[in-house]
């Protein structure tokens, strides 16, 4: 299934994309995608459900503004240096454990949201990656579980302030967590839509250039450690994410370096999990 929220921002409704690309409202299933859809077997009874109301459940209009696919989660853990080109692009050492950390969950914004670049911001950057979405509690599990504890995956633009993250001092978080600095999907396909998070395309365009042309095959990592290895540090709740990692192409990493502007236009795709559009703004 393809999980979507649409609406104006804060009045979301849940629904499902079909296989043809057509939307429908799932008002009607009763449970908007939050840590208790996740937890108490949601998906499950949602496939039941479509399965019995497809035909007859409104349709969702292709210009109605999609939401992110989930709900805000209790927590967005990020992995920093996953891919071995972005590594080298920073000049930093492919790390020898994942590296951790975390973005505000109130950055979270639909796919096609507008940036805005934060105030005093200089160096605001992008960052295609895949998404991983908990589906059920995690602690301490291995890596032979950690799929089971996968409820999805989705499209993010992972993005950053450069200089609030890299030269003001103290951790990454500052630079990550801005409003509508991590716009996810547009849909959250199950993994069952993804059967190989390990080999899918990606790419980032900004203005129509390409900046970003990889594969998740690239990653140090991969999902099941990534999950495995969060859940040895902290409980993962239903509906949480994890972004894996970005790979190289980052403005930072351009020669001379090239950063977002008002007015510029940002495109970003992953393979299996749709596309989305940021066109960037100043914060009013």
């Amino acid at each position: 299934m393809k999980l979507i929220r649409f609406g104006e921002p804060g009045e979301e409704k849940p629904g499902l994309q079909l296989s043809d690309g057509s939307r429908i409202d799932a008002t009607g299933f009763g449970a908007d995608y939050d840590e208790a859809f996740f937890a108490g077997g949601g998906l499950d009874k949602l496939r039941a459900w479509l399965g019995k109301n497809q035909q007859s459940a409104p349709r969702v209009a292709q210009s109605v503004r999609l939401g992110p696919p989930i709900c805000r989660p209790s927590k967005i853990v990020c992995i920093g240096l996953n891919y071995r080109d972005h590594a080298a692009e920073t000049k930093a050492e492919p790390p020898k454990e994942p590296v951790l950390f975390f973005k505000a969950t109130t950055s979270l914004v639909g796919p096609n949201d507008a940036l805005l670049r934060p105030r005093g911001a200089s160096k605001v950057d992008w960052e295609v990656e895949l998404a991983v979405v908990i589906g059920k509690r995690a602690l301490y599990i291995s890596k032979e579980q950690a799929l089971q504890h996968v409820a999805g995956f989705a499209l993010h633009n992972d993005y950053s302030e450069r200089h609030f993250q890299l030269e003001r001092s103290g951790q990454w978080v500052k630079g990550k967590s801005a409003d509508t600095f991590a716009p996810l999907g547009p849909f959250l396909a199950t993994t069952d839509e993804v059967p190989n998070p390990g080999n899918l395309k990606m790419w980032l365009k900004v203005n129509g250039q390409f900046r970003q042309n990889s594969s998740t095959a690239n990653m140090i990592f991969d999902v099941a450690t990534l999950v495995s290895y969060v859940s040895q540090f902290m409980t993962l709740l239903p509906g949480d994410m994890i972004s894996t990692g970005t790979p190289a192409g980052c403005g930072m990493g351009q020669n001379p370096p090239v950063y977002l502007k008002a007015g510029d236009v940002v495109e970003l795709g992953l393979e299996g999990l749709g596309e989305s559009r940021q066109e960037v703004k100043e914060h009013p």
